[in-house]
C-alpha cells in the first residue's frame, strides 16, 4: 500500500480532484483522475478480502470501471454509492474514460513489487489509508444544468445558445431544430451577444414583448411599452412539475427573447433557462418546446414516495396488532416506537434537515428505533397469540397502501390529472378505501373468532 507509485497516485487524486478539477475542468483533469484512481483503487479493494487477492482486486476494478463508464445503469449505481459514501455525487457514463484502463497494469506491477518487501508497518497503513479513501471518494464538481440563455436571429435561422458552449438552430420558423456543440458561435461566449430581454415587432412598434425578470413568462405591450400584460406563463401545476424536474429550480427563468417577422405574422422565441425553449407562432398560440430531441427529466416524487412508504409500514404494524389476544398495550407501544423511527428514517428531507441543523443525529437512532419496534412487534405477536388472518391482511394491505398513496402522484407527474390537488384527493380516496376494506376484513375475522370461542364444547358421556 505504501509503494511510492501508490502514494504518488493518492497525492495526484487529492490535488487533481479537490483543486484542479474545480479550477480547470476538462479532458486532461478528467482523464488524470481516472488514471490515478485506477492505480490506487485495486490496493484499497484488496484490503476487503480476508486473504491477499491482488489479481482479483485488479480484475474487479477493471470490470466495475468498464460497467460504470459504458452503461447508464452502472453510472447511476455508482452515483448512488458515491452519494452514500462522500455526499451528493454524480458519475457520468463516458466510454472515452476506458483510455485509462492501461493504468491497471501499473497498479498490478506496483502490487507485485510489494510482495518482495516486508509488510508495511501498521502505522504506515493507518496514515496512508485515510488519505487514500479521501482521495478516491473526492467528488467532481457537477457541471451546471443545461440552460437556454440567448436567442439570436441570423437571416432565416434562429439560434438558441446554451451555457454548455452549444446551440439549437431552426431554419423553418421553429418547427424543427438541430443541435450543435462547440465551434465559432456554438455557445454563449461564441455568440458575442448578451441576449435581449425585450423587443418590439419590426415594423410594428406598438407591439412589444419582454420576459419576466425572475420567473418563466412573457409580457406583452400593445402601446409601445407603456403598459404590459401577461402574454404567456406556465400554470401553477405546470410550474410545480417543472420545479420538481429541474434542480435547482432557480434555473427556471426566462432569459431572453427574439421577435422574428414571418409571413402572416411574427414569431416570438424565448430562451427559458433550464426549461429550454418556448415559442409563440404566427397565430398567436404559445407552446413550450423544451429541449428538442431530448427527454424531459423525471419529476422528483421523493416526498410522496417517502410518505407512501411510511404509511405502508404503519399499516403493516396495525394489521398484525389487530389480531392480538394478549399484550395489546405493549404491542401498541412497540408499534408506535417502530413508526416513530420510520418517520425519521424515511421522513421528509425538511424534517431531516431540521434535525441536522439542530445538531440531532437521527440516522442511527432512527434505524435503532425502527428495528427495535419491529422486533418487539414480532415477539409480542408470537407470545400474544396473534391470529394469522389479520397478520396476512396487514402484510397484503401494506403494498396496497403504498400504491394507493404513490400512484396518483406518478400519474400527476405524467400530466393526468393535471392538478396536484386532484392527485392528493385521489390518493386520500384510494388509501381510505384500502384501509376501510382491510378494517372490514379484520372485523369479520374477529367476529368469526369470537363466535368460535363462544360455542359450547361437547361434553363427554
Amino acid at each position: 500500500m505504501c509503494h511510492p507509485v501508490t502514494v504518488a497516485g493518492v497525492i495526484v487524486l487529492l490535488v487533481n480532484d479537490h483543486l484542479l478539477k474545480q479550477s480547470w475542468p476538462g479532458f486532461v483533469t478528467g482523464k488524470l483522475s481516472d488514471v490515478a484512481g485506477l492505480v490506487v483503487a485495486p490496493a484499497l479493494l484488496a484490503l476487503l478480502f480476508w486473504r491477499r487477492a491482488d489479481l482479483t482486486a485488479t480484475v474487479l476494478t477493471g470490470v466495475l470501471f468498464t460497467v460504470v463508464k459504458t452503461t447508464e445503469t452502472g453510472a447511476e449505481a455508482a452515483s448512488y454509492v458515491w452519494t452514500l459514501v462522500a455526499g451528493p455525487s454524480r458519475v457520468l457514463a463516458d466510454p472515452t474514460d476506458l483510455l485509462a484502463l492501461p493504468a491497471l497494469a501499473l497498479a498490478w506491477w506496483v502490487r507485485r513489487r510489494t510482495l518482495a518487501r516486508p509488510s508495511s508497518a501498521r502505522w504506515r497503513i493507518l496514515v496512508t489509508m485515510p488519505l487514500a479513501v479521501l482521495a478516491v471518494t473526492a467528488t467532481s464538481a457537477a457541471p451546471p444544468p443545461l440552460s437556454a440563455e440567448i436567442v439570436e436571429v441570423e437571416g432565416s435561422r434562429i439560434h438558441v445558445h446554451t451555457n454548455h458552449d452549444g446551440r439549437v438552430t431552426s431554419e423553418d420558423g421553429g418547427r424543427t431544430w438541430t443541435q450543435a456543440t462547440g465551434g465559432p458561435g456554438g455557445g454563449r461566449e461564441g455568440s458575442g451577444q448578451s441576449g435581449q430581454s425585450a423587443q418590439c415587432v419590426p415594423g410594428q412598434a406598438t407591439r412589444c414583448y419582454q420576459v419576466f425578470k425572475d420567473r418563466l413568462g412573457v409580457e406583452q405591450s400593445d402601446d409601445g411599452g407603456t403598459t404590459w400584460r401577461p402574454a404567456w406563463a406556465p400554470s401553477g401545476d405546470e410550474l410545480k412539475r417543472l420545479s420538481r424536474q429541474y434542480d435547482p429550480p432557480s434555473g427556471l427563468r426566462s432569459q431572453s427573447l427574439a421577435v422574428v417577422p414571418q409571413e402572416g405574422g411574427h414569431l416570438v422565441v424565448v430562451a427559458n433557462g433550464a426549461d429550454g425553449i418556448a415559442i409563440r407562432d404566427t397565430s398567436g398560440a404559445w407552446r413550450r418546446v423544451g429541449w428538442p430531441g431530448a427527454e424531459a427529466p423525471d419529476v422528483d416524487l421523493e416526498p410522496e414516495w417517502r410518505l407512501a412508504l411510511f404509511l405502508a409500514i404503519c399499516m403493516m404494524f396495525a394489521g398484525a396488532g389487530a389480531g392480538l389476544r394478549r399484550y395489546g398495550l405493549a404491542y401498541t407501544c412497540s408499534a408506535l416506537t417502530g413508526c416513530l423511527g420510520a418517520l425519521f428514517l424515511v421522513g421528509s428531507g425538511t424534517l431531516q434537515d431540521a434535525a441536522f441543523a439542530a445538531g440531532v443525529p437521527i440516522g442511527f437512532p432512527s434505524l435503532l428505533l425502527t428495528v427495535s419496534g419491529a422486533v418487539g412487534c414480532v415477539v409480542l405477536a408470537g407470545v400474544g397469540q396473534a391470529r394469522l388472518t389479520p397478520v396476512a391482511i396487514g402484510m397484503l394491505a401494506a403494498p396496497l397502501v403504498f400504491g394507493a398513496v404513490y400512484l396518483p402522484f406518478t400519474w400527476w407527474a405524467e400530466g393526468t390529472p393535471d392538478s396536484y390537488g386532484v392527485a392528493v384527493a385521489l390518493a386520500a380516496l384510494l388509501t381510505g378505501l384500502v384501509v376501510l376494506a382491510s378494517a372490514a376484513a379484520i372485523r369479520s375475522d374477529a367476529r368469526r373468532a369470537n363466535s368460535g370461542d363462544q360455542e359450547p364444547r361437547p361434553t363427554g358421556t
